[in-house]
């Protein structure tokens, strides 16, 4: 009888990422479901998730579009807030061409 395997990849402690991020400083808006948006500064982006800059509070768990000028909006959910930054993942991974246009 052969049992198939799959070998999860080591991630660092305190590392939780599937994917690196690529450092980008661009503006964006992020706008909660529902709700008007606010302005804010993408500091990183992977086909997974982003990290941001805003001064709006928003909730752990609660689901946003990111919206880039002259790109389409992505859906996420905030997995983190801390001192005005927030982390999101993606509710589906952006594609390589995507990520070409912000110049990922």
């Amino acid at each position: 009888m052969a049992i198939d395997v799959t070998i999860a990849e080591q991630i660092e402690p305190g590392e939780r990422r599937r994917e690196p991020r690529s450092p980008v400083d661009l503006e964006a808006h992020v706008r909660e479901l529902g709700a008007t948006g606010t302005e804010a500064r993408l500091i990183n982006i992977s086909a997974t998730g982003f990290m941001a800059e805003t001064t709006a509070e928003y909730e752990v768990g609660a689901r946003v579009w990111l919206i880039l000028p002259g790109r389409e909006r992505a859906s996420a959910v905030v997995r983190w807030t801390a001192a005005g930054k927030l982390g999101a993942q993606f509710a589906e991974p952006l594609s390589d061409e995507a990520l070409g246009q912000i110049g990922v």
